[in-house]
């Protein structure tokens, strides 16, 4: 076990590195400010616009890091006034201002440590979603279809948008895959959390003796990736066009509008029949594709040669989970922060941020963890 002086000494010298970090950031903020205030920078817009997006980038670090100086010197000068002070009543106030000063500092200090974590590069991205019915059955499926509800309910109340691409219904309302993007700021860091095995409990609609039934759905969650990112050569491509199918046979498109694309090195197959356009279900399908070769080079970089997909959400057997929505106990359970919630009702209509919040917590607590000296 490490002596308390010897974790005393780490404390103190990984917040010297800490500040040595956020002053050098302070002296790169101030040399971009110069450099895009220069009229050489101004009369080019490339580079004006690379700048000040490093500018953008350091902007809330620099308040931060400015905000705890002006509150380190207050507190300076606070400590003199108390060596000087001989009125007792005085003195008492000046030592509750110097609590609040430290206690502000220390704050302070905290919002530095998690504003200075490495961003994911992909946070501001739009993502491709894609649920899939597990193991129980048509339950399954019903359950699949109450997942896509929630987060349909949860990029509205965000005021995000989403787009289905790809829909395969079951006969009585369930859903046994769907895959659909949501574009708005942010989607990616917030619904990455989502990824991975959903398990529920409840008595299923068609159980007549009152059994409580355990079922699971899959969900993955794919950073969209641009043209210019991925190289797709189109001679690896197969495209099959042909007649789009709705739910029992009805809507049926008479002109082949649907696309399947296959990517004949990795065997990818995407697939988009929402649209009446032939033209807009190629665009999405080939927008999938992109998103699914972009998470498997990600990996390879990172080093991770698993199959991307099934990293994200195993095999769909009910031990492999991550949440748990009980609903005979009207609760919900995060397993990876053991969270557990009550009004089931509410988070199914898209009240998901504070689960989302305990986890992305925790993650960050996990990289502080692997920051410290």
């Amino acid at each position: 076990m490490r002596s308390t002086h010897s974790l005393c000494y780490n404390i103190v010298k990984a917040k010297t590195i800490m500040l040595k970090r956020l002053e050098k950031i302070e002296k790169r903020y101030n040399e971009l400010e110069k450099q895009i205030s220069s009229p050489e920078i101004a009369s080019d817009p490339k580079q004006l616009a690379s700048l000040a997006q490093e500018r953008a980038g350091l902007e809330d670090i620099v308040s931060g890091y400015r905000r705890y100086k002006d509150s380190v010197k207050t507190l300076g000068k606070t400590r003199a006034m108390l060596t000087e002070e001989t009125d007792e009543a005085m003195k008492s106030l000046v030592v509750q201002e110097i609590e609040s000063l430290e206690s502000q500092i220390e704050s302070q200090l905290e919002e530095l440590k998690l504003v200075l974590l490495p961003k994911d590069a992909n946070d501001e991205r739009d993502i491709i979603m894609e649920i899939r019915a597990g193991t129980g059955g048509e339950e399954a499926g019903l359950f699949a279809a109450d997942l896509f509800r929630m987060y349909s309910r949860y990029v509205q109340n965000r005021n995000w948008m989403i787009d289905v691409i790809d829909v395969n219904e079951t006969p009585i309302g369930g859903i046994r895959e769907i895959i659909f993007e949501v574009r708005g700021r942010g989607a990616f860091s917030r619904l990455k959390y989502e990824r991975g095995v959903h398990r529920v409990q409840r008595v299923p609609t068609t159980e007549s003796s009152g059994r409580i039934h355990t079922s699971t759905a899959t969900v993955a969650v794919l950073p969209e990736a641009k043209e210019i990112e991925v190289d797709i050569n189109p001679s690896d491509l197969r495209i099959d066009i042909f007649h789009s199918g709705g739910a029992g046979g009805q809507n049926v498109n008479k002109v082949a509008t649907a696309v399947r694309i296959t990517h004949l090195p990795t065997g990818i197959v995407t697939v988009c029949q929402d649209e009446r356009s032939q033209h807009r279900n190629k665009t999405k399908a080939m927008s999938v594709l992109r998103a699914r070769l972009f998470e498997i080079e990600r990996t390879r970089q990172e080093g991770e040669m698993t199959e991307q997909r099934r990293s994200q959400v195993g095999s769909g057997e009910r031990a492999e989970k991550i949440r748990t929505y009980n609903y005979p106990q009207d609760r919900i359970t995060d397993h990876r922060v053991g969270l557990t919630l009550r009004n089931l009702p509410r988070i199914m209509e898209g009240d998901l941020d504070e689960i989302i919040d305990a986890v992305a917590t925790q993650e960050q607590a996990k990289q502080l963890e692997t920051q410290a000296v």
